[in-house]
């Protein structure tokens, strides 16, 4: 009988430590409040994640500019840059509808990702090719080509069998699939979402959080990590990194979470304590609030809420309309 393939790792004290952190981190997000209620900071949260992905590529658009391509703005940079980012905001809305144990998924995703940008998009590599740091030195020769098949199915393998702690599973298989590295370009921008996608898979609420901003902000580290651990045989060090890197993408997000909520005015809270899921007309909304100027209603309670995502419009396309009426997000 065929053995299974299972990564080069050893769990320590301080892995443990770190999950354990996380875990108690994650619950204080969870307190703060849903991040679901607050469509704001999840847009602001995925122009991160987008932006510092594709910078870790040399991408050049900043996080100004990756706003505005995602709202449909004409943005001064090159071509191709602009395109990664309309590819990767893509890639990213599929979190939610991806398996991420299917390596068919992988490819599917990768073919996003990469669409117009190289031409084997979605498609294993039949070319060697190397893992190169933020200034351009080759830190991993990666595989041959005919070992790749093999071993990214082997991974992904042990990925659907594996009992491991999921933050500590999804970090070794970051590092393994940047090890194989088995597309001809785009390794590195997938193997950070598809950490995303398992953690998501596990804990929805990773889908909003910036991981990959902590990575940007700590590169030479992130290299460090990788470069230790091959030399290593095992992938403890970059899994450590991770774990680290978890923890602060977690801690500023709670951080900005309470500080997305206290710039909620009161009138914006009082309009909340009154809307209900069922539709209601500004009218009815004003009578409960007890206001008599409908200008100031809608500059001070209504708009505010509407842009924050809180509330939904029963005529969206018609947000001027004598029918219009108003329910709780």
């Amino acid at each position: 009988m065929e053995e299974k393939y299972t990564p080069p790792y050893e769990i320590t004290d301080e892995m443990l430590a770190l999950v354990s952190d996380i875990m108690e981190n994650l619950g204080k997000l969870n307190s703060v409040n849903a991040l679901e209620k607050l469509p704001r900071l999840r847009r602001v949260s995925r122009v991160k994640t987008i932006q510092s992905s594709l910078a870790i590529e040399n991408n050049t658009l900043s996080i100004e500019q990756v706003t505005a391509v995602l709202d449909g703005k004409k943005v001064l940079g090159p071509k191709t840059d602009i395109l990664a980012v309309k590819n990767a905001n893509e890639a990213y809305k599929m979190l939610d509808r991806i398996n991420p144990f299917s390596q068919k998924d992988l490819l599917k995703v990768h073919s996003i990702m990469m669409r117009d940008i190289i031409a084997d998009s979605g498609q294993i590599r039949t070319k060697q090719v190397g893992v190169y740091n933020e200034k351009g030195k080759v830190v991993h020769m990666a595989p041959p080509v005919n070992f790749v098949h093999q071993q990214l199915g082997a991974l992904f393998d042990w990925l659907k069998t594996s009992k491991l702690n999921m933050l500590i599973k999804s970090s070794i298989f970051h590092y393994e699939f940047e090890f194989i590295h088995p597309f001809l370009d785009g390794n590195g921008r997938m193997g950070r979402l598809w950490q995303t996608a398992l953690l998501s898979s596990w804990k929805p609420i990773f889908a909003w959080i910036p991981i990959e901003s902590i990575i940007k902000d700590n590169q030479a580290e992130y290299y460090k990590a990788f470069t230790l651990s091959t030399s290593q045989g095992k992938s403890n060090n970059f899994i450590t990194f991770m774990l680290k890197v978890i923890n602060q993408a977690i801690k500023n997000m709670v951080s900005d979470t309470k500080n997305h909520i206290n710039h909620m005015n009161n009138q914006i809270s009082a309009l909340l304590n009154v809307v209900e899921t069922y539709p209601q007309s500004a009218n009815e909304l004003m009578q409960k609030l007890n206001l008599k100027s409908k200008a100031g209603f809608r500059k001070n309670y209504l708009l505010p809420a509407l842009e924050l995502g809180l509330i939904g419009m029963t005529e969206p396309n018609k947000p001027t309309s004598k029918n219009q009426k108003y329910y709780k997000n």
